[in-house]
């Protein structure tokens, strides 16, 4: 069985592209790339090949906001080891690339956090395709479970910090009211991609960041600024600007399956992408775990503080796959798009990530008809799943 030949041919029932469900089909690798996908009965008999006999072979996940897993918080051990372990767990879950994710803190913490995925990346990990600072600059009545006390408006020394971050694929999620003028064209200008979140932003304040270079919007209809009548706010100005991209947590807690629909239908193709805002239960055997110093624990599938509130996921990627197919209702090779070559285009890596193609990186998830994974490749190499 190929765990790291330098050519080898994976055969399976079904594979998908990236566009296309293509029935009885043989991917060819050879070291860390795709060379060829073509029927089954043309597969060169004298390669290896691992037949699969059942499921799925797919493009690896990828996930732009990952703030834990394997029982760890990046914010509690911002290094490299974290890093890794939470690729690992979510590895398990079909995830080959992912941007691990910093909730709000000090500055301190989000220089280590940098360091860690610095690290990591450089250690040959080539699952880490970033990293998503996912705060401080936030409306405070709009905070979640971040910590109140970890809150406050960017100052210039930020936007200069984060500008020289240029080794980095970064994702900045902000609210845009509290930017001074300037500070996001500043930031995209620089490739950051800025995405409003946590935010109490006025539809027109939204429209007036996106013509800075605003990005999109982080875990579209979750704390933001709802849409009402006489006043689209945040979640209005998401669904109306095709400018912007949209993540969404499909979890069955964050965001109802009718709203998740109706976010498909208003976003242009490739507009709208799965997250799943995972913490450290995934990949975990304990259903709890400390931030801020408070506990966050899961109960019935939902992860929640000491006062009910919504602290983050506690699905992998191959969980919101399954929901937004089997409970939403989108076609499964829009679910596996929205999880794969449309996070790969927001961050402008689908020259080589998110299809099955010639020239692509072997970045492989198999998966059965429940969404069970059976086995990731990175990089054309096979994963253990401990």
């Amino acid at each position: 069985m190929p765990t790291s030949a330098t050519e080898f041919a994976i055969t399976a029932p079904t594979v998908f592209d990236g566009e296309r469900l293509l029935p009885d089909h043989c991917v060819i690798v050879r070291g860390e790339t795709v060379v060829q996908v073509l029927p089954a009965r043309d597969c060169p008999a004298e390669l290896d090949t691992l037949i699969l006999d059942t499921g799925i072979l797919a493009p690896g996940l990828i996930d732009l906001q990952v703030n834990g897993g394997g029982g760890l918080m990046l914010n509690n051990a911002p290094v490299s080891a974290t890093v890794n372990a939470m690729a690992a767990a979510h590895r398990a879950t079909g995830t080959t690339s992912m941007l691990p994710t910093l909730l709000s803190d000090t500055h301190e913490v989000q220089q280590a956090a940098v360091e860690a995925v610095r690290e990591a990346r450089t250690g040959g990990n080539a699952g880490i395709a970033g990293l998503h600072l996912e705060g401080p600059f936030f409306e405070p009545t709009r905070r979640g479970t971040h910590s109140a006390g970890m809150i406050r408006p960017p100052r210039a020394q930020d936007i200069d910090w984060l500008c020289a971050l240029q080794d980095l694929t970064l994702i900045v999620t902000l609210a845009p009211e509290h930017a001074q003028p300037g500070q996001i064209g500043q930031l995209t200008r620089s490739g950051i991609h800025v995405c409003a979140g946590h935010t109490n932003a006025s539809y027109q304040q939204v429209r007036d960041a996106a013509k800075q270079g605003l990005h999109g919007v982080t875990h579209l209809f979750n704390a933001m600024s709802p849409l009402t009548s006489r006043e689209p706010g945040t979640v209005g100005a998401a669904l109306d600007d095709d400018s912007l991209w949209a993540g969404i947590v499909a979890d069955g807690y964050h965001v109802h399956p009718a709203n998740i629909r109706l976010a498909h239908k208003a976003k242009p193709a490739g507009k709208l992408v799965l997250v799943t805002d995972a913490m450290a239960t995934v990949g975990s055997d304990s259903p709890a775990f400390e931030l801020y110093g408070e506990e966050i624990r899961e109960s019935d599938g939902r992860l929640v503080n000491a006062d009910g509130v919504l602290a983050g996921s506690a699905i992998g990627m191959i969980d919101a796959v399954c929901y937004v197919n089997r409970t939403v209702g989108l076609a499964l090779e829009e679910c596996l798009r929205m999880a794969s070559l449309y996070p790969a285009a927001i961050l402008k890596l689908d020259d080589k990530l998110g299809r099955v193609a010639s020239g692509y990186r072997a970045d492989l998830v198999h998966f059965n008809d429940d969404f069970t994974v059976y086995n990731t490749w990175l990089a054309g190499q096979r994963q253990s799943h401990t």
